[in-house]
Parts: structure tokens; C-alpha cells; sequence
């Protein structure tokens, strides 16, 4: 017997192929929210199982005790994508990822005699007890998990965390687009005051970027299209198309022998589906595929948000990670319920936000279904 931990929806599904999903009765969905942003290239990408597959016909685990050869492979080209200039680890999830952050910042502030950390108002980092601390929600901080780790605390605004900064912060971090907070990108030039303020602080600056990296705003790393060069980045979620994996970026190689570990982190299978995600999604950047499919999902949403004025505020988001903020909250679950009536997969975020994370190669016939979707299910409430 399972847990009772998740509000699952009564739906099984048994089969998937690019965008499209078939549940236990035979039904077809249309997938615009790719396992929460996992599914990057979609569902039983015939390169991504043939990688998969070969991989685990000839290794699939042997811990970290020894070298990985396409562990070190992702590290490098990680590491080349950033600029050349960070150090990976890896772990399962993204919470993996924000705690070797929190790590990687409490060693480099107890060397400089600091071990704040601060966070963003609306934003969400994980589920262990640390990262549910950072995260800058109260409903996430019920008295029933607490104690919570101390010197970790959240502001209303970019202009409060360096506002109420100290001499006792270490670190301040953000997520450019905040995916459980209405899908809000952050003001670009509140985003480059801040990397200037710790910059000139010495206080560590840690992007998120476990939703909103991989490609799902359009570049690697959405801190590129801020201009920003933060010292700590994280991943996870599209990372490896559905394999679980999560990602440390530093500037800073700061880390001994010891300091942290992960028995299943980087694993031949994990670090092997990722290479490949990244070679393709690397390479739908290039050709200018991706920023097509972005301009067409950007595009249809415009539109649905014009014919539906009465129901729709406005289009939010960036690149892939879409929303529909709408005018009454109460709205949100009818729709979301309604698409699901109409055979499409959406998300919620935040009061009032649909959330869409469609596959990164999502085509033009697939959109074209699921706006058609989406609009009768609109109408409908």
C-alpha cells in the first residue's frame, strides 16, 4: 500500500510516443506538461531507449567509489555549455541538487565567517527539510516537520534581499522563473542589481534552475538570457529525459573528499541519457527548432488568452515554461479538470496559473491538437 502523500488524478497511463499519451481505457492525451518538465524530447524517443537500453545491457551502476566515464563526459560538456568555468555534481532530484548548494554555501561562508542563506518570496526548492526551509512559502514550513534548519530565510522582493542582506549572508538564491509561483520570470534588471550587490558583497548568488535549465527558456541555462553568471547553479527535471538525475553547478571547487556524496548520483544509465538529451536539445538550439517551437506555443497561447479575455488575464512565461494567469482563481481546477475531460494534460501553479511544460520537441500537428483541446476546454467553464 502506498502512502497517502499525493492528490494523484484517477488516471493510469500505459504508453506514450512523442508528445502523446494513452491511459489504461485506451484514451489519448495530448502532454503539455512532460512529467512536470522532465520529458524533454517526449515520451519513448526512439534515440533516448536506444541509449538507455544499450547502456544498461552493458553497465548500469557501480557507485562513485570508482571513475564514471560518461559521468566525467557530462561534467565536461556541462561545463562547457556554462562557459568552462564550473564544477559538477551529481546527484537523483532536484532537492539533491539545492542541498549540495546549501552545502557548497555553508562551507564557503564558514571560511569567510558567514552561514545566511536567503531566498524569494513565492519560490519553491525541494522537499527535504532544508530546502523546504528555502523554500519562500509559508505553507511549505507546518509546524509538524520543524525544527527547521536556522539562518535560512525568505524576502518579499529582490530589492528586500539586499535590503535585509548582513554581514551573516552567505548566499542568496533565486529562481529566474518561478515554477510553483504563477510562472514568473524574474525583472531582468532587478535580477542584474542583484549579481552586482553580491558581487560586490561577497555573498554567493545560486540560480535554480531545476525547472526553468535544459533548455526549457531556450538557452541552456536562463541565466544566460540575464546576462548573469551566478556561482551556483542547479538542475535537475529535463535533464535526462526522464532518467532521474540532479546537477550541481559551482564556481567555487571548494569540496574535500568526504564532504558530500551520493551512492546512485551520476550513474553510468543517468549520465548516459543525459549526454544525449543535451546533445539533441544542444542541437535543436542550433538549427533554431527549438526558438521555433517556442515562438509557435508562445504564439497559440496569445491567441487563446485574446479569444478568452473575459476568463484570461494574461500569457506568462518564458521560452517552454508557459502560463495562463487567470481573473478568478476558483477557475483553475475547472479547467484543469475539463482539459483533462478533453484529453490534454496541463499543470496549475500557484492561486490562479495553468501551467504549460510541453516537450522541447514538441511539433507543430501536436500544438495544433492541444490548443484545440484547450480552448474547448475553456469554453466549457
Amino acid at each position: 500500500m502506498l502512502m497517502k502523500n499525493y492528490a494523484r488524478v484517477d488516471l493510469s497511463f500505459v504508453k506514450g510516443k512523442g508528445s502523446w499519451l494513452k491511459d489504461s481505457c485506451g484514451k489519448k492525451y495530448i502532454d503539455f506538461a512532460s512529467g512536470i518538465g522532465v520529458c524533454s524530447l517526449g515520451h519513448a524517443h526512439k534515440g533516448l531507449a536506444k541509449v538507455i537500453s544499450k547502456q544498461a545491457k552493458t553497465l548500469i551502476h557501480t557507485s562513485n567509489i570508482y571513475r564514471i566515464e560518461p559521468q566525467e563526459r557530462l561534467a565536461h560538456k556541462m561545463s562547457r555549455l556554462l562557459g568552462g568555468d564550473y564544477s559538477l555534481f551529481f546527484g537523483n532530484s532536484g532537492a539533491e541538487a539545492n542541498e549540495c548548494a546549501i552545502k557548497l554555501a555553508r562551507k564557503w561562508g564558514y571560511k569567510h565567517g558567514k552561514s545566511g542563506i536567503i531566498s524569494l518570496a513565492n519560490s519553491f526548492h525541494g522537499r527535504t527539510i532544508s530546502t523546504l526551509k528555502l523554500t519562500g512559502q509559508d505553507k511549505f514550513h507546518p509546524e509538524h516537520f520543524a525544527p527547521y534548519p536556522e539562518d535560512i530565510s525568505f524576502c518579499a522582493s529582490i530589492d528586500e534581499m539586499m535590503t535585509k542582506a548582513t554581514a551573516n549572508t552567505a548566499a542568496i538564491i533565486i529562481e529566474l522563473v518561478q515554477g510553483e509561483g504563477g510562472i514568473n520570470p524574474l525583472d531582468k534588471t532587478a535580477v542584474k542589481n542583484l549579481a552586482r550587490f553580491c558581487q560586490q558583497n561577497k555573498i554567493l548568488l545560486i540560480t535554480d534552475e531545476v525547472q526553468c535549465g535544459c533548455y526549457r527558456t531556450g538557452e541552456f541555462v536562463t541565466s544566460k538570457l540575464y546576462d548573469i553568471h551566478p556561482d551556483i547553479i542547479t538542475f535537475a527535471k529535463g535533464l535526462a529525459g526522464g532518467v532521474p538525475i540532479g546537477a550541481c553547478a559551482c564556481r567555487h571547487d571548494i569540496f574535500e573528499a568526504g564532504d558530500h556524496g551520493s551512492t546512485f548520483g551520476g550513474n553510468f544509465l543517468s549520465t548516459a541519457a543525459a549526454l544525449f538529451v543535451l546533445d539533441e536539445l544542444e542541437s535543436m538550439r542550433e538549427s533554431g527548432e527549438l526558438e521555433q517551437n517556442i515562438r509557435a506555443f508562445e504564439s497559440g497561447l496569445e491567441s487563446i488568452a485574446s479569444e478568452f479575455k473575459d476568463i484570461i488575464k494574461r500569457r506568462v512565461g518564458l521560452g517552454l515554461m508557459q502560463g495562463l494567469e487567470l481573473k478568478d482563481e476558483s477557475k483553475l481546477g475547472e479547467i484543469f479538470n475539463a482539459a483533462l475531460a478533453n484529453g490534454l494534460l496541463i499543470l496549475k501553479s500557484g492561486k490562479a496559473t495553468l501551467r504549460f511544460l510541453p516537450p522541447l520537441n514538441i511539433s507543430a500537428k501536436e500544438m495544433k491538437k492541444g490548443f484545440k483541446r484547450l480552448k474547448k476546454a475553456i469554453a466549457s467553464v
